[in-house]
């Protein structure tokens, strides 16, 4: 249950009020950025809350239940506060953002009225609006693993535990050039062969792309650096100059495990398990049924 100061709740129950939103957006990555739909800023709670931003919101329902409530804030980008870059980049995606009811004239008189997360952004025209979830959306989400034949560890981390540290498998390098949104040349990677990167990461560390991380399909060796095929366009192009780090990948089968990185008791997935026509196959006199292992 909510709890009021006595002031804000006599100023509720009076016959005119100065009742105004705010909300306060935690990125995750710890950038805090208000904002209020008031003609001027507010500040309390430790947050200055920027007038004029454009936000606004849509109409938003409340229930009692645990099911997945949704509501829907709109507003212009601006230079100093949300850019169409940080959008592009990623920066707002799973943002919390705390709404609150506040009167104008004595900001210190509010009330946390909901928590959110920023789900589904779109853009267009200078404009954007973002879905705001609440927090039982989380119980939507699949929980557990998947079995698969092959690993769901991401290369290095805690599940896998291969040491990424080891000369050649992570390499500090900056662009060289960007030849589209999908492929670039990396300048300073020496001693690499054709698709030692394949199935890897970039991350660019420098420049206005800081934070950007895509996956790479396909690394070649050229006369003008290595080159680089992503899986998917960037929305937020790095320049000439820019600091990359780039890791090696794996293709996740238990063959590259065992062989490439000396691995196998860490390997995630279930190499022997059974295909689904191994599965829906039936007794024919013509394959062997014992029990013994199916894939080396």
């Amino acid at each position: 249950m909510r709890k009021l100061s006595a002031a804000f709740a006599a100023h509720i129950a009076g016959e005119a009020t100065t009742l105004c939103t705010a909300w306060r957006v935690t990125r995750t990555d710890g950038v805090v950025l208000g904002f209020t739909d008031h003609d001027r800023d507010l500040s309390f709670d430790g947050t200055v809350f920027a007038a004029a931003s454009g936000f606004s919101a849509s109409d938003g329902e409340a229930v009692a239940d645990l099911s997945a409530a949704a509501s829907e804030v709109a507003g212009a980008f601006s230079s100093a506060a949300i850019t169409e870059a940080d959008l592009s980049a990623g920066r707002f995606d799973g943002a919390k953002v705390e709404v609150f009811r506040v009167n104008w004239q004595a900001p210190e008189e509010h009330v946390l009225l909901k928590v959110q997360t920023i789900g589904e952004v779109s853009r267009q025209a200078g404009q954007f609006s973002a879905e705001l979830r609440s927090f039982a959306a989380k119980l939507d989400r699949q929980q557990g693993r998947l079995f698969s034949r092959r690993c769901d560890a991401r290369l290095g981390d805690g599940r896998c535990g291969v040491d990424m540290s080891v000369t050649g498998r992570r390499v500090v390098a900056s662009i060289a050039s960007v030849e589209a949104a999908d492929r670039l040349v990396i300048a300073g990677v020496s001693g690499s062969d054709d698709g030692a990167f394949r199935h890897g990461r970039l991350s660019v560390t420098g420049g206005a792309a800081a934070g950007v991380v895509a996956e790479i399909e396909e690394s070649l060796v050229t006369d003008a650096g290595l080159a680089v095929t992503l899986w998917l366009p960037l929305e937020v192009l790095p320049v000439a100059g820019d600091a990359v780090v780039l890791e090696i990948g794996c293709d996740r089968s238990f063959a590259t495990c065992r062989d490439s990185f000396g691995n196998a008791a860490n390997f995630r997935g279930f190499p022997h398990m059974p295909g689904a026509d191994f599965a829906y196959s039936y007794v024919s006199g013509k394959t062997t049924h014992d029990g013994s292992v199916l894939f080396e």
